[in-house]
């Protein structure tokens, strides 16, 4: 259960659910930079709904940003998953693509209906909502966001947030030995010293508890799902990956005065840190 939700932000952002069209269009994103080069960032995005039968109804959103000055091949794929060897990064590509992969998920879910929406005795709204969202764009260092968020039955719904940076200079996602060349054992002891640091969610009766309480595992992965500013790299962890449910997701700060001595000068010397 701990990696069901990762699993799910990082593989799944393109499957999506829904059924009778309600909305299509496009939104564009202006982001300020602080880069002397131009930077452009537009966005597509699809809403629909379907009923099935008399008990089900089902809500579908999706977004996806779009980088017209971005030409590398590679860093768009990278930027995409790679999902399914897609060629086409445009604007129209883009929007054809969530209009693809919604009528994949629309077929899937009216082919699995027969056999259980029987079973469903009163009624209930389901949804499947995906967004990307661009959150920075700082020493040619572009972070984005991923969210999918879904209900599908079931006690509560189920959401996770993915966390990637892109070197716009070297035209790759950063990783975490690009940063830092401290042993992943070290910075998990540090991320265990530091899981407090952060507000966690609440228990039912109200009362505020610490993340600490609500852990499910006894060491916390430096995984890939981070993201930084000038003063803190910040790893992110969704419901159920490293803690209880009533946690929520949790964010992690290490400040680079904890990595201190271990900082890759490139990396240094572009995020400025003394």
């Amino acid at each position: 259960m701990k990696n069901t939700i990762a699993v799910l932000v990082l593989s799944s952002f393109f499957i999506f659910s829904a059924c009778k069209k309600k909305e299509s269009g496009t939104e564009t994103v202006k982001i300020g930079t602080n880069e002397p080069q131009k930077f452009v960032v537009d966005s597509v995005k699809i809403s629909d709904s379907i009923k099935i039968g008399d008990s089900l109804s089902v809500q579908y959103s999706s977004k996806l940003l779009v980088f017209p000055t971005i030409k590398d091949k590679k860093l768009l794929d990278s930027i995409y998953f790679g999902n399914k060897g897609i060629s086409d990064f445009s604007k129209e590509g883009l929007q054809n693509l969530l209009q693809k992969e919604k009528n994949e998920y629309f077929g899937s879910i009216r082919k699995d209906s027969k056999d259980w929406i029987s079973d469903i005795s009163f009624k209930q709204d389901w949804y499947s909502e995906n967004d990307m969202n661009l959150k920075s764009n700082t020493n040619d260092f572009m972070h984005i966001q991923y969210l999918s968020s879904s209900y599908e039955g079931g006690a509560h719904g189920n959401y996770g947030f993915g966390e990637r940076v892109f070197d716009l200079k070297n035209n790759k996602k950063v990783e975490l030995q690009d940063i830092t060349s401290m042993p992943k054992d070290k910075i998990e002891k540090l991320l265990k010293k530091n899981i407090d640091k952060t507000h966690s969610g609440s228990t039912d009766s109200g009362d505020d508890v610490k993340n600490s309480d609500m852990l499910l595992v006894d060491v916390i992965p430096a995984s890939d799902n981070f993201y930084f500013d000038d003063k803190n790299i910040y790893f992110h962890y969704s419901p159920y990956e490293i803690a209880a449910y009533a946690a929520g997701d949790i964010t992690i700060p290490v400040s680079w005065e904890e990595l201190k001595g271990t900082l890759k000068p490139e990396f240094k010397e572009r995020m400025k840190i003394k």
